[in-house]
């Protein structure tokens, strides 16, 4: 394992491996029943975050902002937030309104709170018709998307939590930002055992749904409000995490506030998460696994022998958010790959240790905590792996030096379906064999001076 990563000699980003932390916040508040993202800060920052989840999910999404203007940035920006609260609640009707402080409102040091307060103090009228606000405080310059995201899961649950909730026989599943058939797939699998489960948040329909007849302005689906209030009263609450601090994590806020039994595990991307996974859903059910799961794993165990030989031994390099980067480097490493690197955007506390727990022998392997893709380029040529692994942003750096890429995590632009890549369980594993190995074949092929047809 390497040391600490040396001190590049500039103080400007190239071609960041993370985005900015409010826009994890706007995609976990679109995961609850009828929410809406409020950005606290600039026009600018609203439409790109917009334009840039829109690009992988292909959903439209919607961002309200308090769209500050040189007299905000100056003097504050308290009357723009509660005219924008004010419109938004005209205009939408949400029932919550996820507010997210942005670079500008922070810096400027705009107290959210004490606004939140006065507008609450100030409504008249039916209280049943006014929104839940919730706020998280999300300046990316102390943090990443994943931060935004994490903090803003926390700060609703901390919101809705009812503090006289009785016990129930719910699980409560807090998954992290994984794509919307992951989502999709943690339901199936909690339905399996037999349990009640919930997961927040879920943006499976709402940035993922069927097509409509008549327009939504607000898109159907999300973790039922009715289901947060009960939160606190859940026989488990499951975070799903290999690196992220219990400070930014839900799981940990109800078992410091309601005494809610709580686990933390890995995501299942690979054989032996998987395994885990569901063991824990046996020991919550007291059910045997499904027959249908262990056929899955038998099938992926046999394509894995089938495969070893196109993979065993391959150099590959894996960039992304911490978490993913740590659970595709343990997937790579079940599958017996050659990892030369492992790096992530977002400066993450204990990411370096997280590796070498991952990794029987560590020596050989680069590991860049907080870095930019200017970086993890110079670390590439150095290491010379022949397969690159992650998000869409790492394109220009696999054409340049003209390496096969494996798309996998977020965010992921210049493919269809980015948004349903399936990650998790044996299913997920499957397909990410199966998609690793021929990447590998079409790169042999599309190089050969020969033209092979069988390989």
């Amino acid at each position: 394992m390497t040391g600490p990563n040396p001190k590049p000699n500039y103080a400007s980003s190239c071609n960041a491996c993370r985005q900015c932390t409010p826009l994890g916040a706007c995609l976990a508040f679109k995961g609850f029943e009828g929410a809406v993202p409020f950005l606290h800060g600039s026009q600018g920052c609203a439409t790109y975050i917009r334009r840039y989840l829109i690009s992988h999910f292909r959903e439209p999404i919607d961002i309200a902002s308090s769209s500050f203007s040189e007299d905000s940035a100056i003097f504050g920006g308290e009357r723009n937030f509660r005219t924008g609260i004010g419109n938004l609640t005209k205009q939408y009707h949400p029932k919550v309104i996820g507010i997210a402080t942005t670079c500008l409102s922070e810096t400027i040091g705009d107290d959210v709170p004490a606004f939140l307060k006065r507008i609450q103090k100030d409504v008249s009228g039916d209280l049943e018709d006014q929104p839940r606000l919730v706020h998280v405080s999300t300046p990316s310059y102390t943090g990443s998307h994943i931060d935004g995201f994490h903090d803003a899961v926390r700060a609703t649950v901390a919101t809705f939590a009812r503090s006289d909730c009785p016990a129930t026989n719910r699980v409560v599943l807090f998954p992290g930002m994984i794509s919307t058939e992951d989502l999709r797939s943690l339901k199936h699998d909690v339905k399996a055992f037999g349990l009640h489960g919930i997961l927040a948040p879920d943006y499976s329909e709402t940035m993922d749904g069927p097509a409509w007849e008549d327009y939504h302005r607000i898109a159907p689906g999300g973790t039922p409000l009715t289901e947060l209030e009960l939160l606190p009263g859940a026989r488990a609450a499951i975070d799903f995490t290999h690196v992220v601090e219990d400070k930014h994590l839900a799981g940990a806020w109800l078992r410091d506030n309601a005494n809610t039994p709580r686990h933390i595990l890995p995501a299942p991307i690979g054989v032996t998460a998987t395994d885990r996974w569901l063991d824990l859903l046996s020991s919550l059910s007291g059910q045997e696994v499904p027959e249908a799961y262990s056929d899955a794993r038998g099938r992926l165990i046999d394509a894995l022998v089938d495969g070893h030989k196109y993979l065993s031994r391959v150099p590959v390099a894996v960039y992304g958010e911490a978490d993913h980067a740590l659970g595709m480097t343990a997937y790579l490493s079940e599958l017996g790959m050659d990892i030369r690197l492992v790096a992530t955007g977002g400066r993450t506390p204990g990411f370096e240790d997280a590796v070498g727990r991952i990794l029987p022998e560590t020596e050989h392997v680069r590991i860049l905590n907080g870095v930019d893709f200017r970086d993890i380029e110079a670390a590439v040529e150095a290491c010379k792996p022949t397969l690159l692994v992650g998000n869409s942003k790492g394109y220009t750096l696999s054409r340049r030096l003209e390496l096969p890429m494996v798309r996998t995590g977020f965010p992921i632009h210049d493919r269809f379906g980015g948004q349903r890549f399936l990650h998790l369980g044996y299913a997920g594993a499957q397909r990410l064999l199966d998609t690793l190995v021929n990447t590998l074949l079409t790169h042999k092929q599309d190089t050969s001076t020969t033209g092979w047809t069988y390989l």
